[in-house]
């Protein structure tokens, strides 16, 4: 399996996450996207079929989205003179791995290596969170992997505001 970068030149052959919106996303989106500097799309190849892919965006957790709870042990892993009103992170924003390689491992394989490729200072910027909007059938995935809820309430009625502390990888 190979791990690519999105370009415009790139040609998407077909990808059935077995959802609408995370199936066009990469194939009406993804490039756009790329083109116009909001994200950047991450595909995961095996022998020219598209295996899994997942997008990459800025972001901050800020005071104003999450629990006073959450917000202070966030706030406390940083000494007294660091403490701000927001963090740098960097976002997931699609994450999918298509239904022929559903039970394989792939995503936490994939989420594995995600972390290990921002940890190894592949970003020019610094961050120190990994979020994400995880839709509420993908929240045990994404706890499965590290990630824990930023809030205890649905954010709309299909998704949860979940992060991930690189710190935990040193």
């Amino acid at each position: 399996m190979n791990l690519v970068r999105l370009t415009p030149d790139y040609v998407l052959t077909a990808f059935d996450y077995g959802d609408s919106d995370l199936n066009e996303f990469l194939m009406e989106d993804a490039k756009l996207f790329h083109e116009k500097r909001i994200a950047n799309t991450f595909i995961l190849e095996d022998e020219g079929r598209i295996v899994a892919y997942f997008c990459l965006l800025n972001d901050k957790i800020s005071r104003v989205e999450i629990t006073n709870s959450r917000w202070k042990k966030i706030k406390d892993s940083f000494p007294d003179g660091k403490r701000f009103r927001s963090y740098p992170s960097i976002k997931i924003g699609r994450f999918a791995v298509s239904v022929d390689y559903r039970g394989q491992n792939v995503g936490s394989w994939l989420m594995d290596k995600l972390k290990e490729r921002l940890n190894d200072g592949v970003s020019q910027s610094a961050f120190r969170f990994i979020t994400v909007d995880a839709y509420l059938s993908a929240i045990p995935f994404y706890e499965k992997n590290g990630f824990i809820q930023l809030t205890q309430k649905e954010e709309d009625d299909h998704t949860r505001l979940m992060y991930f502390d690189m710190m935990e990888m040193v």
